[in-house]
């Protein structure tokens, strides 16, 4: 049914239940001034240990406060109904929302640098300088709101605006992660579950296995398909306007300043929070598509991408904090739907939780095989030669199983 079909006053009377909760999603890039006035008061309390753990808010966040908040409040329900589609999408509120996460995010990298470097802290209640336990929390806290930003970067990146492809380079500079704006966009949504795809993970790889491949695989890819768009433009694969080059260019720019600016002792949180920040992303580039293939045709092509290609996750509270990143499904079937549009799809296979949840689990392989597997075998109707099988462990699960290559 088009919106010419439906009753004005239908559409008038459905509401974005969550239209003011997606400012939620400045939680991450805020958190650490947020925190400000908790460590001036334990320090003022004579609490001198625990002033150091509101450094920690960011893996405090992630670990323990969103997979519980996921617990409580259930999966969301709510899907836009097509009538509301148009209006939803060309709503400029919700783009705001996420145009407004890059001042925060880069108000706390350099508020972040300045507590990390400071020799004086006493306005803050500190006898000189913050001690290694509460740096290491801090810079893990930055790395955080890198890895959130990734995620907002990869909103914006999809877009046709040249403004918000522009604001998705600059929010992947924190992580030097600039790269990802090419090979997300024309590559693994070209290659999303099958073997060819660095960032779609394989029945039976390790989080620790992938890491590596998905890390190395996405530079390489992003920079072949650099060098092919400007060879068939007839221009050097060194070109300024090659946009991996541009958007590292980004990261030396702000990391150099902040050197500068900070001196070296500022490396450590550099790289900590760096490093912290793109691995985020890619444990949910591991959850995001483990164990699912789509299937090769008789003319030797693959299947078109389908909801079922993509694990799913309703959760609502994980899902105001990424911008509805687990309705992924209807994500890589409409890649340039905005997220307030996205749609909790039928057939899609579904996690157990959110991501917030998820992530800590890939770390442990036998605690996130002992989950996942036999949902993927599910979702295949237990059978395994369907499945995007890691070569390593090719021929034990396949005899396992009782399947057939």
């Amino acid at each position: 049914m088009t919106m010419q079909d439906t009753p004005q006053m239908d559409v008038e009377q459905w509401r974005d239940k969550k239209r003011y909760l997606w400012l939620m999603g400045l939680i991450a890039p805020t958190a650490l001034f947020v925190m400000m006035p908790l460590v001036y008061a334990f320090n003022q309390w004579g609490w001198h240990g625990a002033a150091q753990v509101p450094f920690w808010i960011g893996p405090i966040l992630l670990y323990i406060l969103l997979p519980a908040l996921d617990l409580k409040f259930g999966p969301d329900g709510q899907n836009p109904p097509d009538e509301v589609m148009e209006r939803l999408e060309n709503d400029k509120y919700y783009r705001y929302c996420t145009y407004l996460y890059i001042p925060f995010q880069y108000a706390s990298v350099v508020f972040g640098a300045y507590l990390f470097t400071a020799s004086d802290l006493s306005w803050l209640g500190f006898d000189g300088a913050l001690g290694w336990p509460a740096k290491i929390g801090l810079a893990l806290s930055v790395g955080l709101l890198g890895g959130v930003g990734i995620n907002t970067a990869h909103e914006m990146g999809h877009k046709k605006e040249t403004l918000e492809r522009w604001l998705a380079k600059i929010t992947l500079a924190q992580t030097f992660y600039g790269h990802f704006y090419i090979e997300h966009n024309r590559g693994h949504h070209v290659r999303v579950a099958t073997p060819e795809d660095p960032a779609s993970a394989r029945f039976g790889e390790t989080f620790w296995e992938f890491l590596p491949r998905s890390v190395f695989g996405a530079f390489k890819s992003a920079w072949e398909l650099e060098a092919k768009r400007l060879e068939r433009a007839g221009k050097s694969k060194w070109h300024p306007s090659n946009d991996v080059l541009n958007a590292w260019a980004m990261s030396v720019v702000l990391y150099g300043t902040l050197i500068a600016v900070f001196g070296p002792a500022l490396i450590p949180y550099i790289l900590i929070s760096a490093v912290f920040g793109f691995s985020l992303l890619e444990t949910v580039n591991y959850l995001e598509h483990y164990g699912l293939l789509r299937q090769k045709l008789e003319s030797g092509r693959y299947e078109r991408c389908a909801p079922v290609h993509s694990w799913n996750s309703d959760h609502i509270v994980t899902n105001l904090f990424l911008y509805h990143l687990q309705r992924h499904s209807d994500h890589h079937a409409n890649p340039t739907r905005r997220y307030q549009t996205l749609r909790s799809m039928e057939g899609a296979p579904n996690l157990p939780s959110g991501y917030a949840s998820m992530i800590a689990l890939t770390y442990f392989p036998p605690l996130w095989r002992k989950v996942m597997d036999h949902r993927v075998l599910d979702h295949y109707d237990g059978d395994i030669t369907r499945v995007n099988i890691h070569p390593r462990v090719r021929d034990r699960v396949l005899a396992q199983y009782g399947g057939r290559a």
